[in-house]
């Protein structure tokens, strides 16, 4: 069943195309991902689908039913969750308090005390600095934040913008081994990243984005296999 259904989408800024015609699809459970250049439109991919930027054409579906058009509280409330880049938090607040902000949605707001929970066991350290304002934890762990908030939402597919940007390598690590350990737990994940080399490890089935448009599909294998593509992105 396809979670995720994007048909022909293009997205303009004014006089400008960001988007081109493009079309992917995320089915249940899958970890997909989108890998690109800086520039190539993954984050504005995103907000077509979280409703943040308007579609010229085409359409987005979500379990079968169109969600193009939508307003983001909308898309939200349906179940689908971003994981933003730059992580966003709230920097006076503390780390359980932007916690519990992702659980204001009535689908989430009554097993957010059982969601903490289960949101304490994959990050430890986090219940540990539950009360800590934002602003004092490193940047992996104002990530593991950002991570945490998204599942308060108790999601439906989680999309995550970038989540390695700026961390130090052992922290890239350790981010990617806790998306890896979502996708075991059966949650449907769509991940934008730049660090292509951790990508194409850890995903199902992976889009190539250039200049707005999808220029390659595979699976990771495949990908790392394609000569083009590791020369491109691998240095290879």
């Amino acid at each position: 069943m396809k979670v995720l259904d994007v048909t022909s989408i293009s997205v303009k800024y004014g006089n400008i195309q960001a988007l081109w015609d493009i079309s992917f699809s995320v089915k249940k459970g899958q970890l997909v991902a989108l890998i690109g250049a800086n520039g190539a439109g993954k984050t504005t991919t995103l907000k077509a689908i979280c409703g943040l930027a308007p579609l010229a054409s085409g359409r987005i579906e979500h379990n079968g039913g169109v969600i193009s058009g939508w307003p983001v509280h909308k898309v939200v409330d349906q179940g689908i969750t971003l994981v933003p880049e730059g992580r966003q938090l709230f920097p006076k607040m503390t780390v359980e308090e932007n916690l519990l902000v992702g659980a204001y949605l009535k689908r989430a707001h009554g097993k957010r005390a059982q969601t903490l929970k289960q949101v304490y066991s994959i990050f430890p350290r986090l219940e540990e600095r539950r009360n800590q304002t934002a602003e004092t934890l490193s940047g992996g762990e104002q990530q593991m934040v950002a991570i945490g908030r998204a599942l308060m939402q108790d999601p439906d597919v989680i999309m995550f913008d970038e989540p390695s940007l700026g961390l130090a390598p052992l922290m890239v690590r350790e981010v990617f081994n806790v998306i890896q350990e979502l996708h075991r737990q059966g949650l449907t994940i769509f991940l934008v990243e730049q660090n292509v080399h951790q990508t194409l490890k850890v995903t199902d089935y992976c889009y190539v984005m250039e200049n707005g448009r999808i220029v390659g599909e595979g699976t990771g294998k495949e990908l790392e296999a394609d000569q083009t593509i590791r020369e491109a992105y691998l240095g290879l």
